[in-house]
């Protein structure tokens, strides 16, 4: 009866403790490895949204394989079957000999700083001489190589460049990362439900409108703070972590600020989601880019002679505020496909929109911004296309809703408990 009352109020006393007294952190600790991996490498959208995925897929699946052989838990892999998980090895050294396997693959001139960080994690943990991390790094270690191998034709490469035309309504320029409309999908079953029904006629009054607004709106000439503020908050530019980037920043505020970063395995789990979520988003939005290889408003409007709406206004000289005009087809948008995607993710794991947070852009000149919901964030993420110059409203519009489609299609089906509770709804601990 001592040992019982005993056990019960250490339990007690470390639930109330913060969260790094129990060192669980591990999930957002290699999310900023990655984070900065993507800022490091100068990647582009689509390889930035495929390494958080890798990432956190791998972590996940080392804390599950665990978690089913210690506590006979139910919940489904994403990547890697549980087989030969060790139930008494540590969960928090396989999460992150998972991410360091994973990362060390994919960018070994980054090794050293992988290296430290795990070092560093495995310290924390009690070193390597213990039974427990040892087991558990063996297990992440296999779990991470498993999954890059699982991966490694996946058909993010090699290289397919799309042509640029010049027709009126064509992307001028040649679209170099054109493969990842065929990469393999993370969680969704196919991609061709997520396809846009295309732009709006160019002699049509939507694609008008949209033409005004953006000519207005997204002139570099036209000084307005509002938007030249949100434009840089969310500009997401070579050397960001790019627009994925800022929803797996936005969940590292949100689960420290909701404590769900207390429980390792819902954190794991909140991250996988919202990795497969980015790169199957990547998928679908470069799926409708190649099939419709849209100009771009810079183009639109110096060309705006030729596109037989002889209500569009031509301007040779107009610029975009982003300055550059965009580096393949418009439509549609890939920052509001993730914008939408990330913001129904989050909504959906903790069964709430209206979570108010504050995070900052990778611009630090922007500074932070606080945001009421999910949905709220994403609609500025969305606008600060049209405030950037380089898109139209109906691909903003096209985006959103492709992104909280794939959204709901993983959070109904990816990562699943399996078994009599399987009906019961899932959110995440508070």
């Amino acid at each position: 009866m001592t040992k019982k009352l005993i056990g019960i109020s250490v339990i007690l006393v470390c639930s109330s403790l913060p969260f790094a007294a129990f060192g669980e952190n591990v999930i957002t600790r290699w999310n900023a490895q990655a984070l900065e991996t993507v800022r490091t490498e100068r990647l582009g959208a689509a390889p930035a949204s495929r390494t958080y995925a890798l990432v956190n897929v791998a972590m996940y699946d080392a804390v599950n394989g665990i978690d089913r052989r210690r506590h006979r838990s139910t919940r489904d892999y994403a990547l890697v079957p549980p087989t030969g998980a060790p139930g008494r090895g540590d969960r928090r050294a396989a999460a992150a000999a998972a991410a360091h396997a994973v990362l060390s693959s994919l960018y070994p001139d980054l090794g050293d700083r992988y290296d430290a960080q795990l070092a560093s994690d495995l310290d924390a943990f009690g070193g390597h001489s213990g039974r427990r991390v040892a087991l558990g790094v063996t297990w992440g270690e296999e779990v991470g190589n498993q999954v890059v191998a699982l991966r490694a034709e996946d058909g993010s490469s090699p290289q397919e460049i799309q042509p640029g035309g010049t027709s009126p309504g064509e992307f001028r320029a040649n679209f170099t990362s054109a493969q990842y409309r065929n990469m393999i999908p993370f969680a969704i079953e196919d991609k061709a439900p997520y396809r846009s029904l295309g732009p709006p006629p160019l002699t049509s009054r939507e694609y008008l409108a949209a033409h005004h607004e953006v000519r207005l709106l997204g002139d570099d000439a036209y000084v307005n703070q509002d938007y030249e503020e949100i434009f840089r908050f969310w500009r997401g530019g070579g050397g960001s972590a790019r627009p994925p980037g800022e929803w797996i920043k936005i969940a590292i505020v949100v689960a420290e600020q909701r404590q769900t970063t207390l429980f390792l395995s819902a954190t794991a789990r909140l991250f996988a989601l919202l990795g497969m979520a980015m790169a199957d988003s990547t998928i679908t939005t470069w799926d409708s880019k190649f099939t419709y290889h849209f100009w771009r408003p810079a183009t639109a409007i110096q060309y705006a002679s030729t596109d037989g709406n002889p209500d569009t206004v031509e301007d040779l000289n107009w610029t975009p505020r982003n300055g550059s005009i965009g580096g393949s087809p418009e439509h549609t948008s890939g920052q509001s496909t993730y914008a939408g995607a990330g913001s129904t993710i989050l909504a959906g794991f903790y069964c709430d929109d209206s979570i108010e947070f504050s995070f900052e852009g990778d611009d630090a000149i922007a500074g932070p911004r606080t945001f009421v919901s999910f949905s709220d964030a994403a609609r500025e993420a969305g606008r600060a296309r049209i405030f950037a110059g380089i898109h139209f409203e109906f691909s903003n519009q096209a985006g959103q809703g492709a992104g909280r489609s794939v959204a709901r299609e993983i959070l109904a089906t990816a990562l699943q408990r399996s078994g009599p509770f399987d009906r019961l709804r899932d959110c995440a601990p508070r």
